[in-house]
This record gives structure tokens, sequence and C-alpha cells, in this order.
């Protein structure tokens, strides 16, 4: 039986999902608890890596069922969060279709960053804004996040993995990119049909930089579609991890 679950956690005490040798991982703690329940290993497969600091409102992953588990689908919530901290929950679980796949059948992801204008930031905010105490103009800022609608080529705004070649794909395509007022701060939106590594914080550090008048508006548009053979800049600022979290993905 192929299980899709939702999860929220707190990316504040973790090193980012991928699997990792420290196992204070997301994926680390989910398999942990999954082996406990099913008395052997089982692999967790999530649409997509997070990085470390970074929060999920609803990420999906699947993983499949030992067949010796015959126990409904939804028992699986309550047996993984008795052995997960108190910084991963799961909050669904569903039996699904054994062509369905947590990362290859995602068809959109939805991120929100959100950002503190306070001159002081309130601890309980901590880890979950990017505290920015400085005016900056709203307009610009929607004019930058307004170029990056539709289907572009991100390279400028993706960090090196390292095994990139030259038909590494960069091209993805934005369908939305808004921002709203928050109480004291600001909240940012962007939704895609894929992400590249750090995409999101690469764009949000940018179009902050527009919005501050420290990078003008045609040099970030210029930042978008580079030629491939005669690139000419990257994004000027990734901004941090504390603020970001994956709110949805779709299917």
């Amino acid at each position: 039986m192929r299980i899709k679950i939702v999860i929220a956690y707190d990316g504040r005490s973790h090193a980012g999902w991928q699997s990792q040798p420290c196992g204070n991982t997301i994926q680390d703690q989910l398999e942990a608890a999954a082996a406990t329940v099913a008395k052997e290993p089982i692999r967790i497969h999530g649409s997509g890596r997070t990085d470390a600091g970074v929060h999920a409102l609803a990420q999906v992953a699947h993983f499949d069922a030992p067949d010796h588990l015959t126990m409904n689908p939804f028992n699986w919530v309550p047996a993984l969060n008795t052995k997960l901290p108190p910084s991963i929950r799961v909050l669904e679980a569903s039996e699904v279709s054994s062509d369905f796949h947590a990362r290859f059948s995602a068809t959109n992801k939805t991120y929100r960053y959100d950002i503190s204008t306070e001159p002081v930031l309130s601890p309980f905010k901590a880890g979950f804004a990017w505290h920015l105490p400085r005016q900056f103009d709203p307009f610009l800022l929607e004019d930058a996040m307004k170029l990056t609608l539709g289907t572009h080529d991100f390279q400028a705004f993706s960090a090196k993995r390292g095994n990139e070649t030259d038909t590494t794909d960069f091209q993805r395509t934005l369908s939305q990119a808004d921002y709203e007022p928050l109480d004291h701060g600001w909240r940012l939106t962007w939704s895609s049909n894929g992400f590249l590594y750090k995409m999101v914080r690469l764009l949000t550090g940018s179009v902050l930089e527009v919005a501050q008048g420290r990078l003008r508006l045609d040099d970030f548009a210029r930042l978008l579609d580079q030629p491939r053979n005669l690139p000419h800049g990257r994004a000027p600022h990734c901004a941090p991890a504390d603020g970001l979290s994956l709110k949805e993905v779709r299917f």
C-alpha cells in the first residue's frame, strides 16, 4: 500500500529535509519513526528539499507500507506522531495509487516568505520572519515581482549544487508572485511548477534590493533569461531561511 502523508514542521532545529549523516533532518526523523512502527526500514520520498531553517505548513511525502501492516491509512498519523519530535507533525495520511510520486507527480508548489519591519524583532517571531527594519517602496517591490511571472530562465536565481551540466534546465514558470501587508511587515508569495535550489530565497532577496533602491529595476530585469553561453550577472542577495515556509504542494 502506498501512503501519502502531509507534514508540517518547524525547521529551526533541523538540518533541512534531505537525509544527512547527522540524522537530524526531517526525512531522517520521519524514516526513523516509520521504521519503529513497521519494525523494518521504510524510505520516505518528499515532494522536494527544504533548506535548514525553512519551515513547512504542508510538505507532502509518500512511502510504501510493508505488506504485513494492514492498518487503516489514517492510523499512520498517530502512529508516526508519537515517535516524532514536537517540531514535526504528520497532519494527514491516505492511500494513493502505486504510480503516485510525491516529487514527480507534483504540478505546482507555493512558498510564502514573511518579513518583519518592526524596529525590534519579537522573540516569538525569531526564525519565522526576516527582520528588515528598513523602509522600502512597495510599488517597486510589486514591479519587480511582476517581472518574474510567466516562463523564464532563472539560472541567475539558482545556487549551484555542483551537478549542473550544459543541458541543465533552468526554465520555470511562475504563476503567482505577489505580496500582502501584515501587522508590522509583509508576506511574499511565490507559486511555480517547480523551484531551483534556493530560488525563492534569491528571488526574495533580489526584489527587496529593488524595493530598497539598491538595485535598479532594469538591472533586475536583465538577470532574467540570460544567454546560457554569455551570462551577465547573478542575483545580488540571498534572503535568509528565516521566514520561508513551504505552504502548499498541488498534484
